[in-house]
């Protein structure tokens, strides 16, 4: 299985770049994970949040392939602890799927369509972050969760 983290605009901030980094290049110990950055929207000042929501949606599905299962980061998704999270990661593992996605929405979450093509929604808190560093928090949860599978030291009960 792959996994791929979709995310709505650059990140300018290089230390969240550089943490970022970091935790990819450890992710690939256990799995190949791939981040696809689609760019801002251009002129949103123009659009509504609905016809912003729209572009963005296409954008995101135009990056999926069909037999992939989407995951939505997503305000009123389960929330899940880091075990939970690692027993998640593994159900889909063991399901023998060829790839999991999951997207970080643009600022207003995602239309309708994408609602409609996803396997399922997670939250990473009740609490909102910037969507740059929700990257950095995802990523860093993968890694989390592939080393509580392997019953390594870096995560603490």
């Amino acid at each position: 299985m792959t996994i791929k983290l979709i995310a709505i605009g650059k990140t300018d901030d290089k230390n969240l770049i550089a943490l970022i980094n970091d935790y990819k290049k450890r992710l690939g110990f256990y799995i190949k994970f791939s981040l696809d950055i689609i760019p801002d929207i251009k002129n949103t000042k123009s659009l509504s949040e609905i016809q912003q929501k729209q572009k963005e949606g296409e954008l995101i599905l135009s990056k999926l392939n069909h037999a992939d299962t989407l995951i939505l980061l997503d305000e009123n998704g389960k929330l899940l602890d880091s075990v939970g999270f690692s027993s998640y990661l593994q159900k889909h593992m063991n399901s023998g799927i060829k790839q999991l996605v999951f997207v970080i929405g643009g600022p207003y979450g995602f239309s309708e369509e994408v609602y409609k093509k996803a396997n399922g929604k997670l939250s990473l808190s009740t609490m909102t972050f910037s969507h740059q560093m929700i990257r950095l928090f995802f990523i860093e949860q993968l890694y989390r969760g592939f080393t509580i599978l392997r019953n390594e030291p870096y995560h603490h009960k």
